[in-house]
């Protein structure tokens, strides 16, 4: 069936009965909630960072307008601070290190001076306090009865180009405060997770006679050739249940999209046309949706597995580069602009297969690589402007967007 897109001009867009329809949201509507620090350990430098963290990860659930003062308090007062009397909620925390080195830190929400939640938290080392952070904004999202925000606890899987046909694999978490090069040395690009606990990952090698996918099992150490093909290898999506992979391979002197079972080592052709098909990605168990140039330049097209059917599923842009797929729903980076002379623009898209309505998600920069989340409820990418790399999440249901810059490096792919 062929969809027709109308263009809409504003960013701000929030799911409804559909998340590419617009609809406003005013941020003084919301609760308003400001971060009491009571730590009795660590010293001033590790206690900022820690409420730098914890602020940032209370925007990010976009549910409270955020105070960003950072307070000390006593974490026993009754009452909380004059400054903090007029805000709906207050936040507060004390950290303090116990006899085994462990960072613990114990949390109360208040509400009118009142007690409504309460909890600890310990991990053995302080150098991973971020994913506490992350942990009490999760739970006091859960508290306050909004949708889950599981992917805030998930880990991001990025290769960082830091020398010509050199790079490294990094595992962080999303706000790139936690980062654990996990490969060195040699072209390692296009990771992707191989599982949903995130205990192992593919790659592609590019430093052997031909480019080879690679498995890693992160808790054994143990590393595994794949599958090899010449020109390109590129696992671009893993099923669910981590039985599927689809491949981009180039076996007969052009790149089309492949299905490889991980258990019987199989592989089988999905796409047969003499130009280029790449980048496929699951939409359900029996469609795919893919980056081709079956019209002259790249575009979104999707393929039942049953009938064979393919099918276009933009008709916006004239460069549609990289895509992921959620559902009903996809979205796909495409270039905005055509400068002989400049980087172009490159901003994400998001639609639906039930509309015919179209939502840009970026502005700016060269924006690429976008994934959902496991849920649909937000979507990752990367963000290339003037000169640095960074990770963003786009936070469907709040209309808002949030930007973490790599110090040093270029992202060059990622998985979520």
């Amino acid at each position: 069936m062929k969809i027709l897109f109308s263009l809409f001009i504003f960013i701000s867009v929030v799911f409804a009965n559909d998340a590419t329809i617009e609809v406003i949201k005013k941020a003084n509507t919301l609760p308003s909630i400001v971060v009491e620090d009571a730590s009795i350990s660590y010293d001033d430098t590790f206690r900022l960072r820690f409420f730098k963290t914890l602020v940032a990860d209370l925007n990010v659930i976009s549910i409270f307008n955020v105070d960003r003062h950072h307070r000390i308090a006593n974490f026993n007062d009754v009452d909380v601070l004059v400054e903090n009397k007029d805000m709906n909620y207050v936040l507060r925390y004390k950290m303090f290190e116990d006899e085994n080195a462990a960072l613990n830190v114990q949390v109360k929400l208040l509400e009118k001076n009142d007690e409504v939640f309460v909890k600890n938290y310990r991990v053995a080392k302080r150098d991973i306090f971020m994913f506490v952070s992350h942990a009490i904004a999760y739970d006091i999202n859960e508290f306050m009865g909004q949708a889950p925000v599981t992917w805030m606890k998930r880990k991001v899987i990025f290769s960082r180009i830091i020398a010509p046909k050199k790079s490294e694999i990094v595992i962080v978490d999303y706000t790139l405060a936690y980062q654990h090069t996990i490969l060195k040395g040699g072209f390692n690009i296009f990771p992707k997770w191989a599982n949903k606990a995130q205990t192992a990952f593919y790659y592609t090698a590019l430093d052997m006679p031909k480019p080879t996918l690679k498995y890693v099992n992160i808790k054994t150490g143990k590393l595994e050739n794949v599958i090899s093909s010449d020109g390109m290898m590129i696992c671009s999506d893993v099923s669910v249940d981590g039985k599927t992979l689809l491949l981009t391979m180039a076996r007969t002197g052009q790149p089309d999209i492949y299905s490889f079972n991980t258990l019987t080592k199989k592989y089988k052709r999905l796409t047969r046309y003499s130009g280029i098909d790449v980048n496929g990605q699951f939409m359900n168990k029996n469609q795919i949706v893919f980056i081709s140039s079956r019209l002259g330049y790249p575009n979104v097209f999707t393929k039942h597995l049953d009938t064979n059917e393919v099918e276009q599923m933009v008709y916006y842009g004239r460069s549609n580069v990289s895509c992921s797929a959620h559902g009903n729903y996809v979205v796909y980076a495409a270039r905005e602009s055509s400068n002989a002379f400049s980087k172009n623009t490159f901003n994400l898209h998001l639609i639906s297969t039930k509309t015919d309505f179209i939502r840009r998600l970026t502005a700016t920069g060269i924006n690429q690589f976008p994934r959902f989340s496991k849920d649909g409820d937000a979507i990752i990418f990367i963000k290339n402007y003037k000169g640095q790399s960074a990770i963003g999440i786009i936070r469907l249901n709040y209309n808002k967007n949030y930007l973490f810059p790599l110090k040093h490096g270029r992202i060059q792919s990622m998985d979520w």
